[in-house]
């Protein structure tokens, strides 16, 4: 099975213009992003509607894709990607140009994900540490099932535990904080970009509710890695500090 990485890369960001030119330990973010990609899965491009990121990407010796600038979403600029680069690849995989600190065993779980037949998308969660962090509505979580597909992400902390008090949840029940980090298979990814915005997409602002809501499986893979994404300012001095720090 062949896999490629598309990272859709916007310099447009109402909190942070330009984020994927912004320099860590050195280096853009983006350039951060293309290589742990690269490393990991041998093809990878990042898919942008600005030439000053395409020029910086094809600078420091990546591949890029220009792509058109009213896209809703990255999956929709990660489909236009595919059709210019004429990949034969057999899975997608969506990186966000602002993941500097993506894992390789990140990647190599999301890949596994497709030895199930059934896998049509691949996502990633991640075990929350603390009830505070349960409840952030800025952190989806999600539900599955006992094959590890999903059932629902919710901003919501879900499922209710009916008898206990709210501070002891976590000791109850494995929440799941959701990664935004997806893989689909080609066929699929195509499919999925064609559909209209759904009713539980709305409610929650969460594009995946879109693809469960029609019948699409969802698998979710587990990771112990902590990643720093950064979509303001004071995310890149965070992400500096940890990329300190990993030295």
């Amino acid at each position: 099975m062949k896999f490629i990485a598309i990272i859709p890369a916007r310099y447009a960001s109402t909190r942070f213009p330009g984020k994927p030119l912004a320099l860590l330990g050195g280096r853009p973010v983006i350039q951060h992003v293309y290589e742990k990609a690269f490393s990991a899965l041998g093809e990878a491009y990042v898919a942008t509607d600005d030439q000053r990121i395409f020029d910086t990407v094809i600078g420091f010796g990546g591949k890029a894709v220009m792509t058109r600038n009213d896209h809703k979403s990255g999956t929709d600029r990660i489909e236009e990607a595919c059709q210019k680069i004429g990949t034969d690849a057999d899975v997608i995989i969506n990186i966000q140009g602002d993941e500097p600190f993506v894992h390789a065993t990140q990647l190599d779980t999301l890949c596994h994900l497709f030895d199930h037949p059934q896998t049509q998308i691949g996502t990633l969660g991640k075990p929350f540490e603390s009830m505070e962090a349960v409840m952030n509505p800025n952190s989806p979580k999600i539900v599955t099932d006992k094959n590890g597909f999903a059932l629902y992400f919710s901003r919501s902390v879900i499922p209710y535990i009916r008898g206990k008090e709210q501070g002891e949840w976590l000791s109850h029940f494995p929440y799941l904080k959701h990664l935004g980090i997806y893989a689909y298979r080609r066929d699929i990814l195509h499919e999925v970009t064609q559909l209209p915005q759904s009713a539980l997409e709305l409610a929650e602002s969460l594009e995946q509710l879109r693809w469960i809501e029609n019948g699409y499986h969802i698998r979710v893979g587990l990771t112990e890695v902590e990643t720093v994404g950064i979509d303001t300012p004071e995310d890149l001095q965070r992400a500096e500090a940890f990329f300190n720090n990993m030295k």
